[in-house]
Parts: structure tokens; sequence; C-alpha cells
């Protein structure tokens, strides 16, 4: 098994998908990548048995063959190699890899290719195709929210909703919450699943710039994304998603409207003061101003910012965790926010005061804190 191709290309694509290689792996082959050879087309795939990935490039070749090459090895290899033709020459007998460049020759021991756990197949119950930017714009929004809590695993990934009216994808970890919806991203058929945190990376990475239609098909365990030469296959969480609208107040008198940069800004830097445990931040609006304080007791830290705002409500004190309210105002891209409160005890949300794309609404909703008086 014989072929030579771009050293930069080869690097480019096995970086694209080394996001799934897990660090300490039971499997000793999982540590590899899988190169499988059929003429002039290389297959470059990578696995954690919950998800694996592959992508197709075409080398200068007419041989077959596949083999297993340790991808740390081979990355930092590449990665110290200026731009050149590189020969890899495989003796599959030993398993020996040859790097073959300019101005020297790298031996690697590889693995037999044929020990690499199979690509699981994926026998469509149903499949949808959506745009790359939305998708990408829905992993982006929507990821942060996520939980990390094993004893709840649906709640550790986005819950994706597809219907003939549009599509919505959730996030929630059960003191913040994001839901973003596409209008433009409809299904013949209603679907939902939950996607785990790991493959989303994975594909909000390998999204950066891509401009193609994603074909998502998948039944009740897996789902498999292709677009392009990459096709990216994924365990589901099992389980049931909450109901997540009914957590959602329809009743909010309170409504601030607020520059989002500014507020943003004052977040930041008041967060800087909070207790590094609690991250506790208070907002005191009334009328047409809103103080931003927060105090750390235990090192007698303190700040304080008045901003000016336009408030229709009864006047509120409300505490939040200053972390979710930075990554949420983080998160949104118009010049204003509008945050709805009812009471103190009551969740408030945050969306944008003007939408960028008509076919796009985005709600997020955070937990309060309790206040220390």
């Amino acid at each position: 098994m014989n072929f030579v191709v771009s050293s930069g290309l080869l690097l480019k694509h096995l970086k694209s998908i080394s996001g799934v290689l897990n660090t300490n792996n039971t499997v000793p082959i999982l540590d590899c990548f899988l190169l499988g050879l059929k003429n002039s087309e290389l297959t470059i795939a990578a696995s954690d048995m919950e998800t694996t990935i592959s992508t197709v490039i075409k080398v200068d070749s007419s041989n077959n063959g596949s083999i297993a090459i340790p991808a740390k090895t081979l990355l930092e290899a590449l990665s110290n190699l200026p731009e050149q033709p590189i020969s890899v020459i495989v003796d599959n007998s030993k398993f020996a890899v040859k790097l073959k460049t300019e101005n020297g020759d790298y031996n690697i021991t590889g693995q037999n290719g044929e020990d690499y756990p199979r690509f699981p197949k994926v026998e469509s119950q149903a499949s949808i195709v959506v745009k790359s930017d939305v998708l990408g714009n829905a992993i982006n929004k929507t990821i942060f929210a996520t939980g990390n809590d094993d004893l709840r695993p649906v709640m550790s990934g986005v819950y994706c909703q597809f219907t003939e009216s549009g599509s919505i994808f959730v996030a929630t970890d059960a003191h913040k919450l994001v839901r973003y919806t596409r209008h433009d991203a409809k299904a013949s058929s209603n679907a939902s699943f939950i996607l785990p945190k790991k493959p989303l990376n994975v594909l909000k990475n390998l999204l950066l710039g891509v401009d193609d239609a994603i074909k998502i098909e998948f039944n009740k365990t897996n789902a498999l994304f292709s677009f392009g030469n990459v096709n990216l296959v994924c365990r589901l969480i099992d389980g049931k998603y909450p109901n997540y609208e009914a957590v959602i107040p329809k009743q909010n008198p309170n409504k601030l409207t607020i520059d989002r940069t500014s507020f943003l800004g004052a977040l930041k830097r008041i967060s800087v003061f909070s207790n590094k445990a609690t991250h506790q931040l208070r907002l005191k609006i009334a009328g047409s101003q809103i103080q931003i304080s927060a105090e750390d007791l235990d090192f007698s830290n303190e700040g304080h910012e008045t901003l000016t705002c336009t408030y229709v409500g009864e006047d509120i004190e409300i505490g939040f965790n200053s972390k979710f309210l930075v990554e949420m105002v983080s998160n949104l891209e118009s010049d204003e926010i509008i945050v709805e409160m009812s009471a103190p005890n009551r969740a408030g949300i945050i969306f944008p005061n003007n939408k960028s794309n008509p076919s796009e609404d985005i709600l997020m909703l955070v937990m309060p804190v309790m206040l220390n008086n």
C-alpha cells in the first residue's frame, strides 16, 4: 500500500477529525487514525466507539489496503514538515509505515487496519437536509447551555426537534436554558433526538467555512451527518427530554431594554468582584437606571456600576449567576437585548430586541439566585 500526497492537505484532514480521539482509550487501536486506500481515494477515519468520523482525499496511487497509524506521532511529524509531496509506503506484513520526504525518511510502527472498529451502519428510519449555516448557528447558540451531570445524561446534549413548520434546538442544565428556532429549516415529517456534546463540538469545527447542505439520517440509536467528503456517525443519547416549554414563564410584566455591548462590559467587570463560589450578581432596576453590583465578603471585594436603560414595570432587585449572564449575553448578536422578569424568585428571559435574520428566533432563560440582604 503506497501513495503520494501533499503533506499540508493530509495534515489539514487529520486535524479536522482529530477532535473525536480520546486521550485515554481502553482499546489501544483507538489511539490511531485508520487510513484506507482504494485506487486514488484515501479515506481517513477516527473513532472513540461512540462517535466515528471519516473524510476522503484524492492521492496519487493505484493501490488498495488499510493501516492504523498512531495519531499523535503522525500529527506531530506532519506539523513540523514544510509543505511538500510526501510518499507513504506501508509494509502490510509488518504494519510498518515509512514517510518519505525531500530531506528524510521517518518510520512509524502501525497496526492492522482490519482490527479497527467498523463504521456503525445507520439503517435510516428518517432523514433531513439542513443548511450548514443553520446547523452551525444552532450548535453555537445552544451548546454552552448543556449540562455535565452524569445522573441526567439527557441534559448533557442538545435536543433537536424537526417539524413541518421549522426546527427547534434546545439545551439546558436546569439553571439556564436556550431555545433556538429556525422557521426556514423544515422537515417533511416530525422527528426529534438528543445529540451528545462531543460530536457537536467536532461538527461545529468542521462546519467553519462550509457552504453545503448537511444530510442528517437517524434511527433510534445513531445519527449520520454527511456533507462534502465528510461522514460523522454518533450514538444518540437515550431518554426523554424534559418538557422545556413548561419552565418558560409566559407572564413577564417587567421589561428591561438595554444596549448589549455596554451591559456585557459591565457584567464582565463586576463579575470580577463576585464570590468565587456563587458568582452572585445583583441587578437593581428602577426608572431608567440599572445598578449592577457584586461583593465577596470573604475578601472584602465589592463593585458597583450604573447604566441607563429603558424599563417598563415595577422596581425590582434580582440576583443572577454572573457566569451564566455573561455566557448568554455574549452569544447574542443584536445591538440591544430585552430582559423580561416577573419576580425576584422567578426565571428571567433574555432575547434580542432586533433580529438580524427574520427566520431565526432565540430565547434564553436563566434562573435567579437568592440574594443575601
